[in-house]
């Protein structure tokens, strides 16, 4: 289920109203605190809420179709080889050998190192390749290592770059230092490359920070604003997702330029990925229903949406071989 949206600007522009909020350390800090506070309750409740909505037969049927558009493929691991990649490229581009009609995945995302072998696994299917980049996944590198960590990624062929902040600069309150790395960033993957920015929401402890860190990104210019590795004990939930999409769609309703939204570790179900479904269409709306806009970080996720919408199909489970173990 490939996209049909167009794609994102370079480099998104702020709104007039926003154009003096990153002049300095001073006043960037002032907007992101001037930021109304988090009701914390009231999000978990939101997010609870949602839920428990529930979805039957073609709406499903529907629902797994787009939630298998949106998976980028992952494989973040030391023991990485070439052949695994492949593998993964070649299940990203045809997820359900038996059933062609199965949707590709968005995108498959590796080390950069990893890119040029990705991007051969799925040359002509229209799956992206993404590669974490910045010094994934602590981000502990000087700037010219992160850019040239990105350079290389995009100089062999990467088509989106996921980039870590640094936390610590944000949660010491550097926030300029944060904005300024995103937009050398931003740069260095130039029109080819579109840019997630992952907040590592787990380690920022409060709703607070997700949602100034939401809005940071935006202003530096991400085209998605992504909740975490992966590798940290807390990563997407309903809240934190439901919050960044929040920011997207009031950015977008105050400057006109839309951003992604990607959740990303600890989805595993089709029954999570439902969820995540009704929040981006309850609360961002339709626009956000298309993995231009809307991706799930979460590899394990793909075989459970395999699995269901063969139940859905035949009336019955499949076996344990009928899908890949990734």
């Amino acid at each position: 289920m490939p996209s049909t949206a167009p794609a994102a600007p370079a480099t998104a522009p702020a709104a007039p109203a926003l154009a003096d909020v990153t002049a300095s350390d001073s006043t960037l800090r002032r907007f992101l605190h001037g930021l109304p506070g988090v009701d914390a309750v009231g999000l978990e409740a939101r997010a609870a809420s949602l839920g428990t909505r529930s979805i039957k037969t073609t709406a499903k049927a529907y629902a797994i179709d787009l939630a298998i558009s949106m998976v980028d493929l992952t494989t973040l691991e030391g023991a990485d080889t070439p052949g695994k990649v492949r593998a993964l490229g070649a299940k990203a581009a045809h997820p359900d050998p038996t059933d062609r009609t199965t949707p590709t995945t968005a995108a498959v995302c590796v080390y950069p190192d990893m890119v040029a072998v990705a991007k051969e696994a799925v040359a002509g299917s229209g799956v992206k390749v993404a590669s974490v980049a910045t010094a994934f996944p602590a981000g502990r590198a000087a700037l010219d290592v992160k850019l040239a960590d990105v350079r290389d990624a995009v100089a062999a062929g990467a088509d989106e770059i996921d980039m870590v902040i640094d936390r610590g600069a944000f949660l010491s309150g550097h926030y300029l230092k944060v904005y300024d790395e995103i937009v050398a960033v931003k740069e260095t993957c130039g029109t080819s490359a579109r840019l997630k920015v992952i907040f590592e929401t787990g380690e920022l402890s409060t709703y607070d920070n997700i949602r100034r860190a939401s809005w940071l990104g935006m202003l530096a210019g991400a085209d998605f604003i992504k909740t975490s590795t992966g590798k940290v004990a807390v990563n997407a939930t309903p809240a934190n997702t439901l919050l960044m999409l929040e920011a997207v769609r009031d950015f977008r309703a105050q400057t006109g330029v839309q951003v992604g939204v990607k959740p990303a570790g600890g989805i595993r179900t089709t029954k999570d990925a439902v969820k995540f479904l009704v929040l981006v269409n309850e609360t961002a709306g339709e626009d956000w229903l298309d993995n231009h806009w809307f991706r799930f970080g979460a590899s394990s996720l793909l075989n459970d949406l395999l699995m269901q919408r063969q139940k859905l199909a035949t009336g019955r489970y499949s076996g344990p071989d009928y899908v890949t173990v990734d």
